[in-house]
């Protein structure tokens, strides 16, 4: 079972998580990651914007080399777009599997590509304006843990 979403507008990862772990039965485990847009900083908004094209073919591609290299009974993969406010959820991946490894090292491999090799932009916007953000040193390292 693989539910891939890019979404415009806001959503509540509780409503997808109970329906996600129904549709897989027999599963021995289920891992989760929400990710908000941070509150502290002085973060006022997140705007992501990305290539429309790559996007969800990348997503679903990003998927199919998490259910390569994992033993999945299945994937949600969902991540917004357009402007956030903090607190709002960006992204939600969660797995499901027969045995709990697989689960949670396939939400970090799918997290680490999406944080750090994907087809989004972000920026923040604070009180002196909008940054862009790039991914920081350690989520490239994150990222070169999958390079076997």
């Amino acid at each position: 079972m693989r539910d891939i979403r890019l979404l415009g507008q806001p959503f509540n990862p509780g409503m997808l998580i109970g329906p996600f772990v129904q549709a897989n039965p027999g599963l021995g485990g289920v891992c989760t990651f929400v990710g908000e847009v941070r509150s502290d900083e002085g973060v006022e908004a997140l705007e992501l914007t990305h290539y429309e094209p790559l996007t969800l073919p990348g997503m679903h591609e990003l998927a199919d080399r998490a259910f390569g290299r994992f033993d999945l009974l299945g994937l949600l993969m969902v991540h917004r777009i357009g402007q956030l406010r903090p607190g709002e959820p960006i992204v939600c991946v969660s797995a499901a599997a027969k045995h709990r490894r697989d689960a949670i090292d396939a939400v970090d491999f799918c997290m680490d590509h999406l944080k750090s090799a994907a087809w989004f932009w972000k920026r923040e916007k604070r009180g002196d304006g909008w940054h862009w953000i790039e991914p920081r040193a350690a989520d490239h390292s994150d990222l070169a843990r999958w390079n076997d």
